[in-house]
């Protein structure tokens, strides 16, 4: 009896660590989306925290100042991630490079099959964080931020449409497809609370009125 009892306890415990493998194996591609950002009620409250200034210069910016797709793991870095994470059946080649797969772009609908159609998108431009406050922060800190994948600050979406938002702020750029305002304008306040930045006064009205409508 006892040897039929050590066999099976093996057995569980084989079964336990094949799936504890299995699930390391997946985790990564199995959110398949940026991290969800604070609820609607939570953004409210978080950006009434937020201090509330004129935008402060962009005297000294540099993007060199925020040194961005970093290397996560092996030989990928944070674009290689966030590229493999928010598409769809993503194939990656030896060097981390996605060979195929699809995105879909949230910003404006639009889904496409080649990877150098799609930007990753700093959803808190690097520009507008340096003008919020980033300017005063070590350059460990503006690293950091500008590859960070545990908060909504990174999604890939569409090239040209993250080209014509470049560091603007929601009081002037919003995502063209309406239905994906209210997400957006919940992960803009969850990162700028979490890192501390500063809004200005439009700013604060056009997220308050998004925030307001979820």
């Amino acid at each position: 009896m006892s040897g039929i009892y050590a066999r099976r306890i093996a057995v569980v415990a084989a079964s336990a660590a094949l799936a504890a493998t299995t699930g390391l194996l997946t985790a990564p591609t199995a959110q398949a989306a940026m991290p969800t950002p604070v609820s609607a009620a939570t953004a409210r409250t978080y950006l009434g925290q937020l201090t509330v200034s004129a935008e402060g210069s962009s005297t000294g910016y540099s993007r060199d100042k925020f040194p961005h797709w970093i290397t996560q793991s092996g030989a990928c870095n944070t674009r290689e991630v966030v590229l493999k994470r928010d598409g769809t059946n993503v194939v990656q080649d030896s060097a981390c490079a996605a060979t195929s797969g699809s995105w879909y772009s949230q910003y404006d609908g639009a889904t496409w099959s080649a990877a150098s159609d799609v930007d990753i998108d700093h959803m808190v431009p690097l520009a507008e964080a340096w003008r919020s406050g980033a300017s005063s922060w070590t350059t460990a800190q503006r690293q950091s931020f500008a590859n960070d994948l545990a908060r909504p600050q990174l999604i890939a979406v569409t090239d040209n449409v993250n080209q014509s938002k470049s560091d603007q702020d929601p009081g002037e750029w919003l995502p063209p497809r309406t239905a994906y305002r209210c997400t957006y304008a919940r992960a803009w306040v969850h990162v700028k609370h979490y890192y501390g930045m500063t809004v200005d006064s439009t700013e604060k009205s056009a997220l308050q009125s998004v925030l307001n409508g979820c």
